[in-house]
């Protein structure tokens, strides 16, 4: 099943994807160009992975990292699908991301890999922008970097673990108006859903609304003020965003 959260005539409400529109929870169908688009879920504590894949490690010239790199995102960085995500005037690097997110369903707390996707309720896709030019240092992004306001669309829809198949072995792309400038596959992951689950559970507990942006692949160009920017995932949708 794929859900979303969406804000129709005053009010918030939850949505699901049909052949004729949005379904709301009070029966009325809209279409989805008649709504505001909202994060499908609404992130508690959000983790996010620095050099998560190999091919990207090595496009900015680092060692792939032999423990995951791990930072945290603030819930003001969210805005829905067909949002707008500001470049700062000072800015000369402003480059998209495509992530796979891992939504937790469970409480986790010590969990095992083999049992790791028990506790995951649903995956959603994240383009979490990175601002290059203030980096401290690759393997400590630092908050200007990442936790800016609006500088991370996710959504549109959250899908069922149940109907994902196999989250590591999805197809990741990202299209600038119109092009292809970023493919990839989860499945070259340096450290897949279940490890961080396992990982991240092991030292504190992780709980229900929680996120996981998982990385993301080579393939990073600079953004102008007025790019359309589409990162897809295989089986979850289309996530757009425009730069402002």
């Amino acid at each position: 099943m794929k859900t979303a959260r969406i804000a129709f005539e005053g009010d918030i409400h939850s949505a699901a994807s049909t052949s004729e529109g949005l379904l709301l929870a009070n029966g009325k169908v809209v279409e989805e160009e008649e709504v505001v688009w909202l994060p499908p879920v609404k992130p508690v504590t959000c983790f996010a992975l620095g050099l998560n894949y190999i091919d990207h490690a090595s496009e900015l010239e680092f060692q792939a990292p032999e423990e995951p790199l791990v930072f945290l995102k603030g819930p003001n960085t969210f805005i829905g699908h067909n949002g707008r995500t500001k470049r700062p005037c000072d800015v000369t690097n402003m480059h998209y991301e495509c992530e796979l997110a891992v939504v937790i369903g469970h409480q986790a707390k010590k969990v095992h890999q083999q049992a790791a996707y028990d506790y995951v309720a649903g995956y959603t896709i994240a383009n979490d922008y990175a601002f290059r030019d203030y980096l401290e240092n690759y393997y400590r992004p630092n908050l200007r970097v990442k936790n800016r306001d609006h500088s991370t669309p996710i959504g549109p829809w959250l899908v069922d673990a149940a109907d994902v198949e196999d989250p590591m072995n999805m197809n990741l792309r990202t299209f600038v108006n119109g092009e292809l400038v970023q493919e990839g596959s989860t499945k070259d992951m340096i450290f897949g859903v279940p490890f961080l689950i396992e990982y991240l559970s092991s030292f504190m507990t992780l709980n229900p609304g929680d996120v996981i942006l998982t990385g993301t692949p080579k393939g990073m160009i600079d953004t102008k003020v007025g790019d359309e920017v589409v990162t897809e995932i295989e089986g979850l949708g289309r996530l757009k965003n425009t730069v402002e």
